[in-house]
């Protein structure tokens, strides 16, 4: 499967479990993968033939900065279900949330959560 990439989009959101989190905000990353079949888009040199990066782009920022969650985890989630949902021609994606200031106690650079989503494939619970 042919992929394209966004890597390492900054912003600045509310999600977390503490409140201080959710009042004072914080930076979010986000890297996407999205899986889907390039070749008609190769031939033609029509966007119409892929999906247009800028439009999703825009998507994740809406997501990201909108509604708050309590978890990275479910950030994510919503990320790849709604991107699923609105871009028809992507088959599936990888979607990673970082986050760089996370509150634990003690040293680390980030903490991360990374999900892979398929549109034909059966959710496990």
């Amino acid at each position: 499967m042919d992929k394209i990439t966004l890597t390492k989009m900054p912003f600045y959101a509310y999600h977390g479990v503490m409140a201080e989190e959710r009042s004072l905000g914080q930076r979010f990353i986000v890297n996407l993968e999205l899986f889907l079949n390039l070749e008609d888009a190769g031939h033609t040199d029509r966007v119409k033939d892929t999906v247009n990066y800028a439009r999703i782009y825009d998507r994740v920022k809406e997501i990201v900065e909108g509604k708050p969650f309590r978890l990275i985890e479910a950030l994510a989630e919503h990320i790849a279900q709604e991107l699923l949902r609105q871009f028809g021609r992507v088959q599936g994606v990888h979607v990673e949330v970082e986050k760089p200031g996370a509150p634990v106690a003690g040293v680390l650079e980030n903490v991360s959560v990374s999900i892979e989503r398929w549109r034909d494939k059966p959710k496990l619970n």
